[in-house]
């Protein structure tokens, strides 16, 4: 009998076999120094307001986070990770208090007024946020006159 891999094991095996999508074309534009640049944080931690619609398991949608919002739950599911760090300080996966100290020490431009959360720990198909809720995402960001996107991959 075979031993089957377990635990984190068993999600690297299950990660390594989704398939990678192709580009034919590498997506670019080229920001304004970061000293002129306004910054937003797009975060894969599940992030909503205490008061706010939670993320489901197959969730692919977004949320908008205020700027000033920090009562905020993370909703990450995966049982692979450790939330403790965040019950410490939320700077970890959503740094805002380090990007407003950069804003005031003119390090950075500004710091968007939202921000948005995707429930990363996506089972199987990615398709719908890269199609859908991906652009709908970045076309919000856009329309805020982000030039920077702080990724925090959870």
């Amino acid at each position: 009998m075979t031993e089957q891999p377990s635990g984190d094991a068993l999600i690297r095996e299950q990660i390594g076999k989704l398939p990678v999508p192709q580009f034919s074309e590498t997506a670019w534009t080229a920001p304004p120094p970061l000293s002129e640049a306004r910054v937003a944080v797009v975060t894969s931690a599940a992030l909503y307001p205490r008061d706010g619609e939670p993320f489901t398991v197959t969730d692919t949608s977004y949320r908008a986070l205020d700027h000033d919002q920090r009562q905020l739950v993370m909703g990450h599911w995966s049982p692979n990770f450790d939330r403790s760090a965040f019950g410490i300080d939320y700077n970890v996966v959503y740094p805002l208090a380090r990007l407003d100290e950069l804003a005031e020490q003119g390090a950075i431009g500004s710091v968007a007024s939202k921000h948005y959360a995707f429930a990363g720990n996506q089972p199987d198909d990615v398709a719908t946020i890269r199609h859908d809720s991906g652009p709908a995402c970045a076309a919000a960001l856009k329309a805020d006159g982000v030039d920077v996107v702080f990724l925090t991959p959870v």
